[in-house]
């Protein structure tokens, strides 16, 4: 692998409403990375499927059934051995594409931690979530009353795009609600019910696979810009 660019995904598993699979945080990394290695080249690591905590105001929090999680410390000890390993492979390029909302602080905390200027001398670090591709503009002209990446929870965003990655994992259900929590506000104790409808923190009601597979293009083709490779021809 001296050399090589190696694209790993991390993700979770965690509940996402009646309607989806604990996986999704999975699912959609993963299914982005094969498609970048298809396109601009590469290795696929195996995905990384446990993630950190699960919080109300951005993922329903532990009050449903089916999320498992790691602690923060423990999660960020974890990634650091495991880039520690990665590195000593000599890759080129290794690419990190996030699938969990609450990973990101402590996955770059762990690629900090693990002094890239000795560990990674030359090697190029690229890690983000998935969701930081999405430009204003595609959600201006999809989504114009966007609620906030918190609060897409099992929302539109992720229902189409498991409606068009894995329409067999997809439920009819497509639970509403009105009132997503604000980013960024911790409130204990918390009130279930009034956060989410099931588990869903804002709405998943208009999901398409068409509208799935608009945006799973987006991502694709915002990748490969990221690795200074032409997205293919539309």
């Amino acid at each position: 692998m001296d050399g090589a660019t190696l694209v790993w995904p991390v993700g979770g598993l965690e509940q996402h409403g009646p309607h989806l699979p604990l996986s999704v945080d999975m699912d959609i990394p993963d299914a982005l990375a094969r498609q970048v290695v298809a396109e601009a080249g590469g290795l696929l690591l195996p995905g990384q499927p446990f993630s950190a905590r699960s919080l109300p105001q951005s993922g329903g929090g532990l009050h449903f059934p089916g999320t498992v999680h790691i602690g923060g410390s423990t999660f960020i000890d974890y990634l650091t051995d495991c880039l520690t390993s990665l590195a000593r492979l000599g890759p080129a390029r290794l690419v990190v594409i996030n699938g969990h909302y609450e990973n990101e602080g402590l996955l770059f905390e762990a690629i900090d931690d693990c002094a890239q200027a000795t560990l990674f001398p030359d090697t190029e670090v690229l890690a983000f979530s998935w969701w930081s591709l999405v430009t204003e503009e595609w959600l201006d002209e999809h989504i114009p009353h966007f609620p906030g990446w918190h609060a897409e929870h099992a929302g539109l965003t992720e229902t189409s795009l498991m409606m068009y990655l894995r329409p067999d994992t997809v439920r009819a259900e497509r639970p509403g609600h009105d009132a997503p929590p604000p980013a960024g506000v911790y409130r204990h104790p918390v009130d279930v019910d009034a956060i989410s409808n099931q588990g869903v923190l804002s709405s998943a009601v208009g999901a398409s696979a068409e509208l799935g597979e608009s945006l799973f293009r987006h991502l694709v083709d915002g990748v490969v810009h990221l690795l200074g490779k032409p997205p293919r021809d539309s």
